[in-house]
Formats: C-alpha cells, sequence, structure tokens
C-alpha cells in the first residue's frame, strides 16, 4: 500500500473512532494505536500519535459537555495529578520496552476493553442522580492509584483511559452517566497531555501524519460529542468491543507468525 493511500485510510478510520468513541467520554486511544500499527506505523510513532489524537478528540468533545454543563470541575482536577503523572511516567519509560513486550500488552489490553464494552451492552442502566458532594479519604486514595495506574498504561500504550475512568466514576464514586463521561474528556486531556511530554524526552513525533488525522478526529470527535446527547450507545459499544477482538486477533497472529 503506498504511503498516500496508508494516510487516506488512517484519516477516514480516524474520523470514525473519534466520532463514535466521544460519544461515550472516551478519546479512542484504545483503537488509534493498533490501528497505525496494523497499517505499518512503527510502535512508538503509533502510541505518540494517538496520544496527540486522544488529546484533539477529549477537547473537541470536552467543549460540547462543557457547553451542556456536563463536567464536574472538582473530580477532574483531582484525577489530575496522579493520572499526569503516571502518563508522563509510561511515555518516558515506552522506549525502554521491548516492541514485542507491548505488542502482547496490547493484545491483553484489547481482549479486556473488549470483552467490557460487550458486557456493557447487558448490563443493567444506572438511575441518573446528582453528583456526590463529598468523598471519603478512602475514596481520595483509591482516584489516586487509579490515576497512577491508568495514566500509566495511558502513557505507556497511548490509549485515552477513558473506558476505565467512566465506569470507575458511574460505579465507585456515584456519577451521573453523562457527568462521568463529560468529566472523562478533561481527565483524558490531562493524562493525553503529560503522556505527550513523556514521549517527546525520548523520539520524535510524525507530524504530518498528526497534522492530517488530527483534522479527521477534530470533527468526529465534536460531532461525536453532539450525537451522545440524542442516542442509546449501547449497541455501538458492544459493536466495537467485537473489533477490538479482531484487532487483537491480527496482533496475535503477528507475534505468533
Amino acid at each position: 500500500m503506498a504511503i498516500s493511500s496508508t494516510l487516506i485510510v488512517a484519516v477516514i478510520f480516524a474520523f470514525l473512532i473519534a466520532f463514535i468513541f466521544s460519544m461515550f467520554g472516551q478519546g479512542g486511544g484504545s483503537v488509534y494505536s493498533p490501528l497505525l500499527i496494523m497499517l505499518g506505523f512503527a510502535i512508538l510513532l503509533s502510541t505518540s500519535t494517538s496520544l496527540v489524537l486522544n488529546l484533539i478528540t477529549s477537547l473537541s468533545a470536552g467543549y460540547i459537555f462543557y457547553r451542556k454543563k456536563m463536567i464536574d470541575y472538582k473530580i477532574s482536577l483531582i484525577f489530575a495529578p496522579g493520572i499526569s503523572l503516571g502518563a508522563f511516567a509510561g511515555g518516558a519509560l515506552s522506549k525502554s520496552f521491548d516492541t514485542t513486550v507491548l505488542l502482547w500488552v496490547f493484545v491483553a489490553f484489547l481482549v479486556g476493553v473488549g470483552a467490557r464494552m460487550i458486557y456493557s451492552y447487558w448490563e443493567k442502566g444506572k438511575s441518573e442522580e446528582t453528583p456526590p458532594t463529598s468523598l471519603s479519604t478512602g475514596k481520595y486514595v483509591l482516584i489516586a492509584l487509579v490515576g497512577l495506574t491508568v495514566g500509566f498504561l495511558a502513557g505507556l500504550l497511548g490509549v485515552g483511559g477513558g473506558i476505565f475512568i467512566v465506569p470507575f466514576m458511574v460505579y465507585v464514586l456515584k456519577y451521573p452517566t453523562k457527568i462521568a463521561a463529560g468529566s472523562s474528556h478533561l481527565i483524558i486531556s490531562f493524562s493525553a497531555l503529560a503522556g505527550i511530554l513523556g514521549h517527546a524526552t525520548s523520539h520524535r513525533f510524525d507530524l504530518p501524519l498528526i497534522l492530517v488525522t488530527g483534522i479527521a478526529v477534530l470533527i468526529g470527535g465534536n460531532l461525536g460529542a453532539r450525537v451522545s446527547m440524542k442516542i442509546n450507545i449501547k449497541m455501538i459499544k458492544a459493536g466495537l468491543g467485537l473489533i477490538m477482538w479482531v484487532f487483537a486477533a491480527q496482533l496475535l497472529v503477528k507475534l505468533l507468525g
């Protein structure tokens, strides 16, 4: 495949990923990275580009949630230190990881995230309540630990982390789903930026690739966030879970082949 056609495919899929994932408070990094890897881009280049795309998607979609007053700034800022520190460390240390090990981590990540998204199709709905007015000390500690762990994975693999943050906010911290999705975009922005800075300490970025795919996700993320206000997305999430399993299978074939 020629470089020009590879870029066209990357742009089309970047738009679709941003459009769909921004509907439920995620940047799409769990798909950007493996997609770029399967298109033939180097692993480190794929993960660092994915972080930039995550940042753009989250800012674009987050603006829509901001206008709808669906972002809880207090909880977002509580997450920020831990997830930023973890993401910077993951990005800075990514070059020291063997590429084969990273691919195996990707396979495990895609299988796990895919299962979580497919399970959401049968998951019972949660009654929408108001956000909690206060949190216990134990939950503050838990937020710090979750932030560090999710941030490290985000920086290492170029993923957003929203797939973990949103359920954590909804089922553990008891936030309404829409508020969790909106706040997740702001939280992901912190982790993506920190991960980008971490990657910048060890290697260069592909600016032309970032430019063309960045424009696609800017538009896709904005449109997806607008649509999210109007539709039920359980079936879409389950379908994406199956797509992640397909990606995992393809990476597995590459590893074993």
